[in-house]
């Protein structure tokens, strides 16, 4: 058995801007635009290991959900998946009954309770993902983000117990 947690996200060339050292006087600068291209992701990370599989798709709809879904599906072949996802729209449409049907034995789908991203350890990946591509970063074409999305991907798959170290840390709030 493959247990796994499943998210979408865009990456975008938004210039985000956080806290960073910079010469005293001499403010960050990030260069900008005007127009903003956005690279849509579909990610499922394995718990059980660390690996993180990722696949590129023009949208995040039901079509592109259930492409990843063969994908995760031929990475472990003779495997039972437990994915554990939220409760988006695609992840629930009706298109996807037959394909669900089909795989019922090998592919099992978990809902998290609504409105509750703090559970999906996908989101942490995500958060890592965009500290390390998009922030205090300028990218003059969508080819630039992927190319430094790619980067971030090799990169956490040659480190899979610090993928699994980084996703284990949980906050709790001070009330």
């Amino acid at each position: 058995m493959v247990l796994m947690y499943e998210d979408e996200s865009h990456i975008r060339d938004y210039q985000a801007l956080h806290a960073t050292w910079s010469l005293k006087g001499k403010q960050k600068q990030v260069l900008t635009h005007g127009h903003h291209a956005t690279v849509s992701l579909f990610g499922a990370l394995n718990v059980m290991n660390g690996e993180f599989l990722c696949m590129e798709a023009a949208k995040c709809n039901e079509q592109w959900f259930q492409q990843f879904l063969e994908y995760i599906l031929s990475q472990y072949p003779k495997k039972n998946i437990v994915m554990i996802l939220d409760n988006a729209r695609i992840h629930h449409a009706v298109i996807l009954k037959p394909f669900l049907e089909k795989h019922r034995k090998r592919l099992t789908l978990l809902f998290l309770p609504p409105y509750s991203p703090n559970l999906n350890l996908c989101e942490r990946i995500w958060k890592w993902m965009k500290e390390s591509v998009i922030v205090n970063r300028f990218y003059a074409t969508r080819e630039e983000i992927r190319e430094s999305i790619i980067s971030f991907l090799e990169y956490i798959a040659d480190m899979p117990e610090n993928v699994l170290q980084r996703v284990a840390r949980v906050h709790m709030s001070k009330a």
